[in-house]
């Protein structure tokens, strides 16, 4: 699976946008899909999975409420809605794709797209 992260930027607190990550390689549907972070001087984190048939999703606490995770599977394609944004969001933003049903833990996901940046002004 190879996976292609983008729509980052720059954006003002408050403000919006919506990352995507395409697909290609093997069958979309058979991998849940991640989104996770980094920003300067900290571990990757973990933000939000949805699994292979887009009927479940889970968030993390920091995102819970303002970021959206879907899935299109005619475009092979995950997003991440990213709403309310804070200067804390600022990162390198990261997609991947895990065998598992759905998951939030990094070593569960075999594929990793490239990272798009995002920045956040206040």
């Amino acid at each position: 699976v190879q996976l292609q992260a983008s729509g980052g930027g720059l954006v003002q607190a408050g403000g919006s946008l919506r990352l995507s990550c395409a697909a290609s390689g093997r069958t979309f549907s058979r991998y849940s899909m991640g989104w996770f972070r980094q920003a300067p001087g900290t571990e990757r984190e973990f933000l939000s999975a949805i699994s292979g048939s887009g009927g479940s999703t889970t968030y993390a606490d920091s995102v819970k409420g303002r970021f959206t995770i879907s899935r299109d599977g005619a475009k092979n394609t995950v997003y991440l809605q990213m709403n309310s944004l804070k200067p804390e969001d600022t990162a390198v933003y990261y997609c991947a794709a895990s065998p598992w049903e759905i998951t939030t833990q990094q070593n569960n996901y075999d594929y990793w797209g490239q990272g798009t940046l995002v920045t956040v002004s206040s």
